[in-house]
């Protein structure tokens, strides 16, 4: 997969893209992510590209033709224009699910905002699907990007040692991810569950399937109705 990212500080991108799992994805060939310099595509020579908003308002908004120019060069580029996404905390909430289908895709193109967004007209022009990490607002779009790069590159076939580092985690099959353990067997007077010492493999994963049930419960119940909704929906 490739991943273009359009930003005023691709520089903040490096240290946390180009280590651990996601650099060695990188540079083993897995993945390939690019980082581009808004102003490098303003038709200002000056590099700007802000300006005010139309009907008032504090604070600036980026202009719609940087991001054209820089998508449009990377259509050019690459013969096909990959799918556009925005950072937005008004687009839909960043699940596992989406992660699940937008790593299936060759290749994504994702839009930093800043200041007070970007004009809408670039977003209704190129069909950018808005998305977003949480309810709350972020000074740009810089660290949702890398978030979403991030859980979209660790289920690209590859990066990690096998499906089971991800299928087995939270959100992954609708529960949260069940306690996990490991030496000493007892550590400041809290030992490791008996279960997990008996080698009982079918043991092993009712108390991992019970313990899932349990924490989602307890911190998101709203996970248990839409898991349950599923199953209904699939068996019938």
């Amino acid at each position: 997969m490739r991943m273009d990212i359009f930003t005023l500080f691709p520089e903040v991108f490096s240290p946390v893209l180009g280590s651990s799992i996601i650099g060695k994805a990188r540079r083993r060939g897995f993945l390939q992510i690019c980082c581009h310099q808004l102003r490098d595509f303003s038709p200002d020579r000056r590099g700007r590209v802000d300006d005010t908003v139309f009907g008032g308002g504090k604070g600036m908004l980026l202009s719609a033709e940087p991001f054209a120019r820089g998508l449009d060069a990377l259509e050019e580029h690459l013969g096909a224009m990959p799918k556009v996404i925005y950072l937005s905390p008004r687009g839909k909430v960043l699940s596992q699910q989406m992660a699940r289908e937008l790593a299936a895709l060759p290749g994504l193109a994702l839009l930093c905002g800043h200041y007070e967004g970007v004009d809408q007209r670039v977003l209704d022009e190129y069909g950018a699907q808005e998305v977003s990490i949480g309810d709350y607002v972020l000074t740009g779009g810089e660290l949702p990007a890398m978030i979403l790069a991030d859980t979209v590159s660790r289920m690209l076939p590859g990066v990690l040692s096998s499906e089971a580092c991800f299928t087995e985690e939270s959100h992954y099959a609708g529960l949260l991810e069940y306690p996990q353990y490991t030496r000493p067997e007892v550590w400041r007077g809290r030992a490791v569950p008996p279960v997990l010492l008996s080698g009982h493999h079918g043991n092993i994963s009712a108390w991992r399937r019970a313990e899932s049930l349990a924490i989602t419960k307890k911190n998101r119940p709203d996970l248990l109705v839409y898991t349950a909704k599923k199953e209904t929906q699939s068996v019938e």
